[in-house]
Parts: structure tokens; sequence; C-alpha cells
């Protein structure tokens, strides 16, 4: 099981691990400060490569759709994953 964080409390923390999966392009485009853009295609052929189990992640896409389905794989793997609710549309309604 994977947890979920709203913007409203992401943004409460100080530092963490947050990994933007869309495409290279839309996170060229904009993006959240600080996160770091690892495609979910690259997350989902080899994790292990990006991710290790001893710390935890939070993962954000466009909507939240894809990274919430990306953290239901990564969490059954053994990885410490959150959920960024909303994604990027969410972070930008809260800017």
């Amino acid at each position: 099981m994977f947890e979920s964080i709203s913007i409203t409390d992401l943004k409460k923390l100080n530092y963490v691990n947050l990994i933007d999966i869309r495409s290279v392009e839309k996170y060229n485009n904009r993006h959240i400060m600080n996160a770091v853009n690892i495609p979910m295609e690259q997350l989902l052929i080899k994790p292990d490569k990006y991710l290790n189990k001893y710390d935890k992640y939070y993962i954000y896409c466009q909507k939240g759709i894809q990274s919430r389905k990306l953290c239901q794989i990564l969490s059954n793997l053994g990885y410490s994953v959150v959920n960024v609710s909303g994604g990027y549309e969410a972070w930008i309604l809260n800017e």
C-alpha cells in the first residue's frame, strides 16, 4: 500500500525526493521546483536504476492518475512511494 499527499501538504515539507514522471518535453516546459524527471516508462523498466528501497519518493504526473498507477506498482515491488494527488495541474492551481 502506498500513501497519497495533497499539494498543500507537499508544500509544507522541506526536502523530499520529488520525481516528475511526465515526458522530458513537459518537464522541460515547466515542473515543480527541485523535481527530478524520470519518465514513467523508464521507472517501469528498471526502477532499481533510479530508486532504492531505503528512501521515500514523492511521485507526480500531469493529473495524478499515472503517478497513482505507478505508485501501486512500485509499492508492490517494495519501494516507499507517495502519490502527489492532482499532479502538476493541482500544483499550478495552488501557486
